[in-house]
């Protein structure tokens, strides 16, 4: 029978391995929100012109999709919250991207190979730039959000400007919060697809 200190050693490993997140439900839409922070306009700092080469070898910056609103998630293959996620910021591409909103992964990844077929893999329909020594990541406006946790997304403004943190995994209904008030009111009546 192992003692306390296997149960112990055991059950921080799993924790380490459930990834770098909280332990939040991706459909959860409760209104206390501990991960996510939001900024008020005059508190935004502007997110510099990130940029790169995307996974499928094309060329692409942040200041591409000016004038829309902008999910910049963070990912690596290896991260299971990022696995979890993954669907629900395809969904956010989708039902989302006709009112104004574009997401755009940055892969936390050495291995170009793993995150292509990840984004392969999860049907993902939005770019993510190749970033495996986190240089773009490091580039975000110095205390905004720690970048050594993954997932990580930040929510850009149509100014360019970080609108809203999260912390750990996030889901479509979580960004709906987020994504509402930053959109032009026509756009913003009535919610995705309606």
């Amino acid at each position: 029978m192992p003692d306390r200190r296997t149960y112990a050693a055991v059950t921080a490993a799993c924790v380490l391995l459930a990834g770098c997140s909280s332990t939040a439900q991706v459909g959860d839409t409760s209104p206390q929100d501990a991960l996510t922070r939001t900024l008020e306009p005059g508190e935004r700092p502007a997110v510099p012109d990130l940029g790169g080469t995307s996974l499928d070898g094309r060329e692409i910056r942040l200041s591409d999709y000016r004038g829309k609103v902008v999910v910049l998630n963070v990912w690596a293959h290896w991260c299971g919250p990022c696995r979890l996620e993954a669907p629900e910021l395809e969904k956010i591409q989708r039902e989302w991207s006709p009112r104004g909103v574009q997401v755009l992964g940055i892969a936390d990844d050495s291995s170009r190979a793993e995150a292509l077929t990840f984004q392969r893999d999860h049907r993902l329909g939005y770019p993510s730039l190749h970033d495996p020594a986190g240089k773009q990541v490091l580039r975000l406006p110095r205390g905004l959000v720690n970048t050594q946790t993954l997932p990580l997304t930040v929510v850009i403004d149509r100014e360019g400007r970080a609108a809203a943190v999260r912390i750990g995994m996030t889901s479509e209904s979580r960004m709906a919060k987020v994504l509402e008030p930053l959109l032009p009111a026509a756009a913003a009546s009535g919610g995705p697809g309606r």
